[in-house]
């Protein structure tokens, strides 16, 4: 059943609750809400987009965004704990690479979205 207000046909409440059965767990609402949360620091976003382009070292980083490597590995660590970013050694240094497609997906779609939306 469907009641229509205005142009809209609202849905009847086995349409909204099937919606409603359909959202993600708490749980993970709330790891959302924690990436998110994180990548609400432009020094993370950028990392991100440097890594996108490919693996760096924190000297990299650092140098590329004219930063110290300590406010870099601070910050690798805090995307590192979300699992947004991983780490290999390579001799004596880490390198850092983006944890996975999704992860890369989800910053080209960012972008292109606010990029089109310009």
């Amino acid at each position: 059943m469907f009641i229509r207000t205005m142009d809209h046909i609202c849905a009847d409440d086995s349409s909204i609750n099937e919606k409603v059965r359909n959202l993600p767990s708490e749980e993970s609402i709330s790891s959302m809400c924690q990436i998110f949360n994180a990548l609400q620091c432009t020094t993370r976003l950028k990392i991100l987009f440097l890594l996108l382009q490919g693996e760096m070292c924190v000297k990299e980083i650092g140098d590329a965004l004219g930063m110290t490597q300590s406010s870099i590995s601070h910050s690798l660590k805090h995307l590192r704990q979300l699992d947004i970013v991983r780490v290999k050694k390579e001799g004596r240094f880490a390198v850092y690479y983006l944890a996975d497609g999704h992860v890369e997906l989800f910053m080209s779609m960012c972008r292109e979205h606010v990029e089109e939306t310009k």
